[in-house]
């Protein structure tokens, strides 16, 4: 093999596992405390038309469908991360609480987004609150 090629294969290596480190490093990075998506039964106020919950995807709002589904009524522990550098590597509650606004924008308020799923409407919300896992 040719020096040329040999190390061009080289770079392309280091450059793919760079990348691949770079996606896994987000993860590992918590720093304060833990944002929380809730969900709590509520009534929304009159001028909102809940979300339908069968139509949204639990790939595309996996915050929402796990703090629905959990007994305490909230979603796995999110970190920000250092200098806030995790989000733009990672999904938030923030990215969907975000994604309602813009799609949905009937279904929020100034405190809260309003979910219908199974006959119960939830009222969404992201909630900060000390670590009580450690």
């Amino acid at each position: 093999m040719r020096p040329i090629t040999r190390n061009f294969l080289v770079g392309l290596l280091v450059v793919a596992a760079l990348l691949l480190a770079l996606g896994a490093v987000p993860s590992l990075l918590a720093s304060g405390d833990p944002y929380y998506l809730t969900a709590t039964p509520a009534d929304p106020p009159a001028d909102v038309t809940p979300v339908n919950g069968s139509t949204l995807s639990e790939r595309r709002f996996p915050y929402t469908f796990a703090a629905i589904a959990s007994p305490e009524g909230r979603s796995a522990a999110y970190y920000r991360g250092p200098l806030g550098l995790k989000g733009a590597f990672t999904h938030a509650p923030f990215d969907e609480m975000g994604a309602y606004a813009e799609q949905y924008p009937e279904a929020v308020t100034p405190t809260a987004t309003y979910v219908r799923l199974e006959n119960t409407t939830y009222r969404l919300t992201v909630t900060q609150a000390a670590d009580s896992e450690s």
